[in-house]
Parts: structure tokens; sequence; C-alpha cells
């Protein structure tokens, strides 16, 4: 009985051991799921706290080449990292509700300054995803700036070495400091044929990573340092604490493409782990419409009706209001192209005069979910919120009242402070939107604390000094961006239905997305591409390449495509590999090409409840980015189950006439029927094997073409 009350006992502790994915001895540190190796030393006599060696399964070498700092920070304008004479209190086992295991460190010095920091590591992933939280134990108020969230000794010298900026999509090569557009980098070494992917979680301008700057290979991972356009700053009262956004490192060997990291390990981790909102939700929409275009704020409710019913018979899903549905307190209806009635966000019952419940009702008996354009952080000087409180709206460098969206001489509109109670009003506002009106879908727009449009850097945050939750200008930036994505969160705690598409002037800059906003904001309206076919498409599907796989694909909302062009259907192709949203007047599509367009839409909806192909894109090798006198495409497989997916391939003007496309992601051993859309003939009949090493050719004569395929698991 005690043999095996023993054999028990040994049994869990080592599947204890193993959900842990560390060790730590009072001296050493190492977190190992079998995938990725993570060694950290404790030093008591020199009290240092560092990572010795990085190593990844099937590779031999190490990582980095000598202890590295770990972390860097400056408090109180004093530099602080892993050699900084910390006591190491304590470690102990940390989660998240994603699968993620892995230990928090606390570590304290004689300064009253605690630092704990999380490691997580993921079932069968050779990524390490990181955070820390600092701890004000003094007496005095504590300015903490300039953090590394991650500071690594890497082996990689810059000559061998290329860094997959912007995305991943982007080449450079040496010294490199990235900015906003880089929520993820890729550093490829030619020599080691190995490399990392750098995940960094922080939001919108507020991003850095850094290689190579100090004359070594060192990796910086975090927020923006002292100096820089949009530098961080926290300020920690006695007692207070605050904690970082995660970074993450993947690592990977034997390869010499170093995209290949972001289509596998990073996408996997993004769509299953992260925590991003659009993976989450159990409906996902395939076919959204908006009215900006060509009706810009020149709605109503008889406008409405009669383009929702057009687009209700081309199968669209969601039906979108944008600007121009509103007026404020002194009912006002403008007739301005845009920029006029903002702040109040009452129902203008002179455009809707059966109120907007009316207009919404007659969406849903469409078939179609009904949303609203919002200027979350704008308000017209007419407004009574403006008027009545003015403190909650940002104080330029100047002193004054400002505008973040434009200068303030080209526009009636104020950009409030998400740092104050504006928070409660606004989120107020959207609610009972929801709740008075069955509001599904926000498009949250305008700027916050940046624009996308104005050069000058001293137009960017509030310069307030009496706002509740930033003491100066340095630190409004993170107290807005902290404030917009507890927003969001406390949106979805009361409206769990409801789906928030944030734009990127709302992040900050032009066609920006980032990992902070994917895990609040379901979509990002990516961008605006209005040129006639085919550049257009074209142009959309750039927009998607360049985003994706590093941020998921169903997140990119990329307008301004009119369903009513008469190569509407080329369009269509090339956004569905993002999340399809449409604009134009579907009152002017003779009802043939209605049906047409419908065939497509019910197409799409059956292929997401068959294969939830919205979760998946994958490049698809030998074609790279869309560009004229090429082929490119994409695929959205699902490689979870390996059961199918979708396939868009498109002749962009280019001289030859067929290709080989080779499909990855699927069951080697398995049976697949390849049919092109929307005819179903089917193309080829072959394992997946044959289709991953051998592919299937295509023909498609016409110089701009474009085919949409459904490859599918056979039993």
């Amino acid at each position: 009985m005690k043999k095996t009350l023993l054999v028990i006992y040994l049994i869990l502790s080592v599947l204890n051991l193993f959900s842990q994915s560390y060790t730590w001895d009072g001296e050493n540190l190492i977190l190992d799921n079998g995938y990725i190796k993570r060694v950290i030393k404790y030093q008591k006599d020199s009290m240092k706290f560092t990572t010795r060696q990085i190593l990844c399964k099937d590779y031999t070498g190490d990582f980095i080449e000598k202890e590295s700092a770990e972390f860097a920070f400056l408090a109180n304008d004093k530099q602080y990292n892993g050699f900084s004479n910390w006591n190491l209190i304590g470690c102990e086992k940390a989660s998240d509700t994603l699968q993620g295991t892995g230990v928090t460190v606390r570590l304290k010095n004689i300064e009253n300054v605690e630092v704990d920091i999380t490691y997580l590591l993921y079932p069968k992933l050779p990524l390490i995803r990181k955070k820390i939280k600092i701890v004000n134990n003094g007496t005095a108020d504590l300015k903490i700036e300039s953090l590394d969230i991650e500071v690594l000794s890497s082996t990689f010298w810059k000559a061998s070495t290329l860094i997959y900026n912007n995305y991943g999509r982007m080449k450079d090569v040496g010294s490199y400091v990235g900015d906003w557009d880089d929520a993820l980098i890729v550093l490829h070494n030619t020599d080691k044929r190995a490399g990392m992917a750098l995940g960094n979680e922080s939001p919108g301008v507020l991003k850095r990573v850094a290689y190579h700057t100090d004359g070594h290979a060192t990796v910086e991972l975090g927020l923006t340092h002292c100096g820089q356009d949009f530098p961080f700053r926290k300020w920690l009262k006695p007692g207070q604490a605050w904690t970082s956004p995660y970074t993450f490192m993947a690592l990977y060997s034997n390869t010499d493409n170093g995209t290949q990291v972001i289509n596998g390990t990073v996408n996997e981790f993004v769509r299953k782990y992260m925590g991003v909102r659009f993976s989450q939700i159990k409906t996902k929409p395939v076919f959204v419409y908006n009215t900006w275009y060509p009706f810009c704020a020149l709605v109503s409710d008889t406008l409405v009706r009669s383009v929702a019913k057009a687009a209700a018979e081309c199968g669209l899903q969601e039906f979108i209001i944008d600007d121009g549905w509103q007026f404020n307190a002194d009912k006002i209806t403008s007739d301005k192209k845009w920029g006029s009635n903002y702040g109040d966000w009452l129902v203008d019952n002179v455009k809707f005069p059966n109120s907007l419940t009316s207009t919404f009702d007659y969406i849903r008996s469409l078939g179609m979910k009904p949303g609203l354009w919002i200027s979350i952080g704008s308000a017209n000087s007419n407004s009574k919120v403006f008027k009545e409180h003015p403190e909650w709206f940002v104080k330029n460098y100047e002193n004054n009242l400002g505008n973040l969206h434009f200068v303030a001489d080209e526009s009636d509109f104020y950009t409030s402070c998400m740092a104050t109670d504006w928070f409660d009003y606004i989120k107020g506002v959207i609610l009972n939107l929801v709740k008075e009106h069955g509001l599904a879908y926000a498009k949250l727009d305008l700027s916050l604390l940046t624009s996308a449009y104005v050069d000058d850097i001293r137009v960017s945050g509030c310069y307030a000094t009496n706002h509740p939750y930033h003491r100066d200008h340095e630190e409004s930036y993170i107290a807005i961006y902290e404030r917009t994505l507890q927003l969001f969160d406390e949106l979805h705690r009361e409206a769990p239905e409801l789906f928030i598409d944030c734009t990127f002037e709302t992040v900050g800059k032009m066609q920006c997305i980032d990992y902070a906003f994917c895990k609040h904001a379901e979509g990002n309206w990516l961008s605006n591409f209005d040129q006639a076919f085919p550049a257009g498409a074209l142009r959309v599907r750039q927009m998607a390449w360049w985003r994706s796989p590093a941020m998921p694909a169903g997140s990119l909302v990329i307008g301004n495509q009119p369903m009513d062009g008469e190569d509407f259907l080329f369009s269509l192709k090339s956004l569905i590999g993002t999340l399809p949203i449409v604009l134009g007047d579907p009152r002017k599509i003779p009802f043939a090409k209605r049906s047409e367009i419908k065939q497509w839409a019910n197409w799409m909806i059956n292929m997401q409840k068959k294969y939830d192909y919205m979760s998946f894109r994958q490049d698809l090798p030998g074609l790279g980015e869309p560009q004229e006198g090429a082929w490119d495409g994409w695929q959205r497989i699902n490689i979870d189950n390996q059961n199918g997916g979708i396939i868009g391939i498109f002749k962009q003007g280019a001289l030859e006439n067929s290709r080989t496309i080779f499909v990855t992601g699927l069951n080697p051993d398995a049976k697949y029927r390849i049919r092109q859309t929307p005819t179903n003939k089917v193309i080829i009949t072959a394992s997946g094997k044959q289709l991953m090493q051998k592919g299937f050719e295509i023909n498609m004569i016409k110089l701009y073409d474009a085919n949409i395929y459904e490859i599918e698991k056979l039993e």
C-alpha cells in the first residue's frame, strides 16, 4: 500500500512539475516546456538576477552569448536592471486563463522598489511571454520611465542578421529602433539558420523594440524611452503598483525562411493563447456593409431603409450606419459632409423621426445586425457635454482645449481625455445605444491620443496637470491607452455580444493595428481604398498581406470598395482574405447581380460554419506580396483539425496564364477535394501530401482575374 501511494505521489509530482513548466533551486530558475528552455540565475553574493541561457528544441546553439540584463527601467531618473543589487523574495507559480503556465519572481532592492516578473509558457510552443509589475514600497512618489520588459544579449551579430520589421513583412539590416508598426519583428541569422520572433503587446505609439544599438547584439523590448516622440512615463504613489503589457519571444531553427515562425508559432500563439477578442467570439461576421461611401453624413431613416433592403438582397450580415445619425442637445440637424453634432450622441429625430429603434428593427427584420459609427472621444463646441464639462477634454501644448485629430482651426470639435470622467460618460452613451436601440456593431473612430494625419508631435496626449488619471503630459499617453482598452472591456462585460471595430485613427497612426487593441476590440478599420478596378482590390490585398499573418486576419477591416462597382466581384474575392466590409450604393446593383453576390454571401457563411476559416490565414508558398504584374494569393485553412478551408488566387496583370499552387497545413495521409467557387467544379482530388509537395495547377486567361476555392477533407 505504501509503495502504491509513493508511486502515485511521484506521478503527481512529475505532472505538477510539468504543469508548472519551471524549477527553482534557490539559485537557478529553469523554464522548460520541452520546446523552449530559459535558464535564469540569481547570485546571492552579487545580488544579480540575469538570464544565462536560452535554448530551443532541435537547435544545439545558444540564443544568448552572456548573462543578460533581463529588464531595465528608470525610477526617479536612476537606472535599474537585473544587475542592480536585488533581494530575491520568492518564486511562485503563475498562470493565465488560456493554458499559460510559469512563474512569478519577486525582487526587492534597498530603495524599496519591488519588481515582480512573470514568465509564461504555452503547450508545445517554443515561446516565452513576459511582463513586469513595479511596486513602490517607499515613502516618496516614484517616476517610472524607459521600461524594457525584455533585455537580452543575443548571439545574432548584425552582419549576418536580417531584421523582418513592420509586422514582419519588411527587411532591414544593422542597428534598429522600431516604432508603432513593430508589434512584431523577427531577427533571422543567416549563418545560424535560426532566429527569434519578438512580440510587443504594448499599445499604439508606446511600443519600442531595439536591436544592436549599443555596439552589441542586445535586444530590448518594451515601451518608449525618454527622448523619443511619445515617451512612456508612469507615476506611482507610495504603496501603488503598475503592471506592464506583455512581450513574447518565439524561437526557431533549421530554416532559411525568417517568416516561417510568423505563419507557425506566432500565428498559433496569437490565435489560441494571447486572448484576442476575435478568436473568442462564437459567431464571426463574414460580410458587412457601411454607409460612409457614397452617403457620408447625409443619412436618414428613408435612405437607410432603401439601402438596407438592397443590401439584404445581396446577403449582407451587418449594416453599419456611419456618421450623420446623431445630433447634439441643441437639436439642429446638420447637412455637413462630416464633423458636426459630436458629443451628445442623441438620435437625430428629424432624420430618424420614428426613432433609431424602428430603423434598427427594420434592419433586423431583413436578417442583418445593426451598427453605428461613433467618434469615441470627440465633441463639438455646441454640444451640451462640452459646455458642461470642459474639464473632460485634453489640454494642448498652449494650455488650451485641444483637437488631436486635425489642427484646431480646421474643424470645430475637441478631443476628450479618456483619463477623466469622460470614460464613464461615453461608456453610458454606448451602452444606452445597445440597451435602448439594440446596437450590435460599434465602429469607434477618430483620434484619442495622437493623429494619423498631424506630423507635429506636440499635438498628442494631454498637457493637463489636474486630470485624475495622469499627472503630466508624458503619463497621459499610457493613461489614455489603458483607459480606452478598459472601456472596451467594460463594454463587453455589460454588452457581451457587442462587436467593437476600433479604427486605426483611434489607435493613433496610419493603418496601425496591434496586439493591445486586438485583445480588447474585435475589429480594426485599417484604411480606405477608393480606387477603381483593378488598383483598389490590389491595395486591399496588399494591406491584408502587410498586416497578416502577424495580426488576426479576421480583425482586418479594409474599406472602401464599392459594391455597386462594375468589377465588384474581383474586390469581393480580395476582401474574403480579411473581414469583408463593403460600401457603395447597393440600390444601383441590378437584381441579377444582387442574386450573384448573395450566392457568394451564402457560400461564405457556409464555409465559416464548416471550417471557421475566419480564424485562420496563412501565406501560400511561392506567392509573395501582391503587386502589379504578378500572381498572389492566400489560404485560410483550419490547421487545428485539418478538415480544410478556402484558398484565394489572384492574377494581377501577370503575363503567364498558369500557376502551380502549393498548400500547407494539411494532413499528409488524408484525401482532399478542391472545388472552384461558385460553380463547385472539382479541380483535383489528391492526398494532403500531394497538395503540399506537388500542388495543383490553375489557369487564368484574363489579365486580371481571381478564383476562390474550397478545399475539403474527404472521409
